[in-house]
């Protein structure tokens, strides 16, 4: 038997050389850029799946968890919209597209994951109809270079549009119908390991995610749904310097999205066409809004916000 060379660099001899930089600096050299730690930075990347005829393929659109049965190829026009909305802003808009036929949700990249400084946690869908979803998102984030900070195991559940960062040392984490007890858990404890706390607010009956009833627009404002989002959310949000706006018409919400937009960079966000009154709203608060059309969209469940995987904002 050949007796090793203690010196050789496999053994650690003088050519070895150690991986000493911590992982966050590793991130946009060894991996891709991406990430975030705010909800109103400039957004650099976003992840879409692009509708198809999955959408109208439901004999009954309530067990896919539909609306109703929207027409798809307007939809997928819709889509197309949102997409060009954020190439014009600079946004690099990256696909998810199975090579197997896809579930009609899959279009709602914004349950699927959800990034941190550090990668990406992976979510684990609450319900049958959507569950196995999140492997596609693992392959495509591990194809652009995103490292997975967590993958989520045992009986937890996790959908990444129940997380929303207040500052870079804390998170705002929504338990109810999709993010359960043991999600919650888990993600905590993963957060935990980066130095982020997380302040957990109870969602009531009959809200889908935290997205739906919160959204941040700058460093130091905030818009909410009155009467569902908790008091120790906004607590939570003003102890941080943010403003609490509310709502001006909830039937807009209800009914044509006005709540779920994107924030592209402070004060200036993408949102849903034909709410006029929050549009005016929002614009009197100093922000801009560019609007798209998604009503043949929203009968699917779900706005801009949920349609959108954002992958990274810039830093600082």
């Amino acid at each position: 038997m050949t007796t090793p060379n203690l010196n050789a660099a496999a053994y650690g001899g003088d050519a070895w050389s150690p991986r000493t930089r911590p992982h966050r600096q590793e991130i946009g050299n060894l991996w891709a850029s991406c990430g975030l730690e705010s909800e109103f930075a400039p957004l650099l990347q976003v992840l879409l799946h692009p509708p198809g005829p999955e959408l109208a393929q439901s004999a009954d659109p309530d067990a896919a968890q539909l609306l109703a049965r929207p027409d798809w190829e307007r939809a997928r026009r819709q889509h197309d919209a949102i997409a060009q909305a954020y190439r014009a802003a600079g946004v690099t808009v990256h696909y998810v597209q199975p090579d197997a036929p896809p579930s009609p949700n899959l279009i709602f990249c914004a349950d699927l994951f959800w990034m941190t400084p550090e990668g990406a946690v992976l979510a684990r869908p609450a319900s049958t109809v959507r569950a196995g979803e999140e492997r596609w998102i693992a392959r495509r984030l591990a194809d652009l270079g995103v490292p997975i900070l967590r993958t989520l195991t045992g009986t937890a559940t996790f959908e990444g549009a129940d997380a929303m960062w207040l500052d870079p040392q804390t998170v705002l984490l929504g338990r109810g119908l999709r993010t359960n007890a043991e999600g919650l858990r888990q993600v905590r404890a993963a957060l935990a390991e980066i130095g982020v706390q997380v302040i957990p607010v109870d969602l009531p009956a009959g809200t889908m995610h935290l997205m739906g009833i919160l959204r941040i627009v700058d460093r130091d404002l905030a818009v909410a749904w009155p009467y569902r989002l908790g008091w120790g959310a906004v607590e939570a949000l003003r102890e941080r310097g943010y403003r609490v706006l509310f709502l001006p018409d909830e039937t807009e919400a209800a009914q044509n999205g006005a709540l779920n937009f994107v924030t592209l960079g402070p004060r200036h966000i993408l949102m849903a066409a034909g709410n006029p009154r929050m549009q005016s709203f929002l614009e009197a608060e100093g922000v801009r809004c560019q609007t798209v059309q998604v009503d043949e969209l929203l009968k699917a469940a779900g706005g801009i916000g949920c349609l959108t995987g954002i992958v990274e904002r810039a830093k600082g």
